[in-house]
């Protein structure tokens, strides 16, 4: 699994994450918590710098086995979000993609630009066929990246995840190499 950097223009580049950066790292959960929890089951888990250094840890792990890629979102010198690929399947050549942004730097179109540099590196790098989104069906911001990108609707996971005391329904986006390169 590649380790290196990705450009993604828009003055920000995507960086494997390094235990330096756990302080940056639960310094922006920390500080975007509230509005992280809504849509997503881990921030309660992540309540000290020993937690994102265990979560750094875990992804490098999960690089090394190939299984896949966790990247910290570096714009104007800052860890502003963090994208990558939640898992990657190889013998089927499929993979999905994750994220989440700070708040400062929102509404700049940073992160369809780091998910538009992850589908670069997983379909020309990765040799993935296949790569899918999923996002909460009401988190409409989350849902507009995989839309303004060319994936298709693939359906929707009925209550298919636990986030802060409730059930969430997932719209399932997909996008194959053959559609990402006809582009």
């Amino acid at each position: 699994m590649p380790t290196g950097a990705l450009k993604a223009g828009r003055g920000l580049e995507l960086r494997p994450l390094r235990l330096a950066d756990a302080r940056a790292l639960f310094e922006q959960v920390d500080a975007n918590r509230a509005r992280l929890r809504r849509w997503l089951p881990w921030p309660d888990a992540n309540r000290s710098l020993a937690d994102s250094r265990l979560y750094i840890l875990r992804m490098r792990a999960q690089a090394r086995a190939g299984l896949g890629a966790s990247y910290g979102l570096w714009w104007k010198d800052r860890l502003v979000g963090v994208a990558g690929f939640n898992w990657i399947d190889q013998p089927n050549r499929g993979g999905a993609l994750g994220y989440w942004l700070a708040r400062e730097a929102e509404g700049r179109g940073l992160m369809t630009a780091a998910v538009a540099a992850l589908l670069r590196h997983g379909f020309r790098t990765l040799a993935l066929n296949r790569i899918e989104i999923r996002a909460g069906i009401r988190n409409r911001r989350s849902r507009a990246i995989p839309e303004r990108l060319g994936f298709r609707r693939e359906g929707t996971l009925r209550q298919a995840e636990w986030v802060n005391g409730r059930f969430v329904d997932h719209a399932v986006y997909g996008l194959l190499a053959s559609e990402w390169r006809s582009r």
